[in-house]
């Protein structure tokens, strides 16, 4: 393998997904230890990096890229490498876990597909990319994972709670995906891919993140002191203090230079705010 290859499928980059999985997890419990570590295998080292490489081969981004600062030159290599690791991952899942859970693997992929290639492009789709990129990230990934642990099947849809929490997954990265788009205005503009944040534009793109940030920790503590352990809202609230207080020190920033609108606050705000979730989430799964 090449080491561009290497370096576009940003396996680092699954660290910050990580958080919904892990929420599924609590969400899931009790779960077999050995279905976790498989499940975390299909997801953050197979299909997800396979979508992050498939993306990259078709943006050809020469500026920063989430988990890649210098992304390097892609080569057909990257295609290739890509589609085996997505078919990988729908073929663990059918052995390992249920045919169901292939297919949900498979619609995943799919849609991830959808977002750079040339044919639909989501990314060119403000609105809609947006859309797709929550419940599939969010929703999407929250009850496929349940499913799995649970050994559920599609009765897992049947469940409110559940469908409650992936919706809350959703609301949450509703919120934080406009953020990871928002040092990239330049390069997306020039290619023709008008996402959410370039419409919001800077100051549009913080505003809208601080409201739909408000809005989700409130119904997940509404959610977890119903749901879980009475005071589990008020360690999640807790859990958010960094982040609040780096967001709105960056904002002030920003305020004053839009140019800090770049590569590493972005990056910075992700790595805070995903060590907080998924911290949260394991004491969850663990209390």
């Amino acid at each position: 393998m090449k080491k561009s290859t290497f370096l576009h499928l940003r396996f680092p980059f699954s660290f910050f997904l990580l958080p919904v999985f892990l929420f599924a997890a609590a969400v899931a419990v009790p779960f077999s230890w050995s279905q976790f570590v498989w499940l975390f295998v299909i997801l953050h080292l197979l299909l997800y990096p396979a979508s992050n490489g498939y993306n990259s081969y078709f943006d050809k981004d020469e500026g920063s890229i989430g988990g890649l600062k210098n992304p390097p030159k892609v080569s057909p290599e990257l295609f290739y490498v890509s589609w085996i690791m997505d078919l990988l991952a729908i073929a663990i899942g059918w052995l390992v876990f249920s045919w169901q859970l292939a297919l949900m693997l498979l619609i995943y992929g799919m849609m991830s597909k959808a977002y750079s290639h040339p044919m639909v492009r989501l990314k060119k789709r403000p609105v809609l990319g947006w859309i797709v990129a929550g419940v599939f990230q969010g929703y999407f990934t929250l009850m496929m994972s349940v499913m799995a642990l649970q050994g559920s099947g599609f009765s897992v849809f049947e469940d409110v709670s559940t469908h409650l929490a992936g919706g809350l997954s959703t609301l949450l990265l509703f919120g934080s995906y406009p953020m990871t788009q928002i040092y990239q205005h330049a390069e997306d503009k020039s290619r023709g891919d008008i996402t959410l944040s370039l419409k919001l534009g800077i100051r549009g793109t913080f505003v809208f993140t601080a409201a739909f940030f408000t809005l989700s920790v409130a119904l997940f503590y509404a959610y977890l002191s119903t749901c879980f352990v009475a005071y589990s809202g008020f360690v999640f609230v807790a859990a958010l203090l960094p982040v609040l207080i780096y967001f709105t020190t960056w904002f002030a920033k920003v305020l004053k230079d839009a140019q800090k609108a770049d590569y590493t606050h972005t990056m910075r705000l992700n790595l805070i705010s995903s060590c907080c979730l998924n911290a949260f989430f394991l004491w969850l799964i663990f209390s």
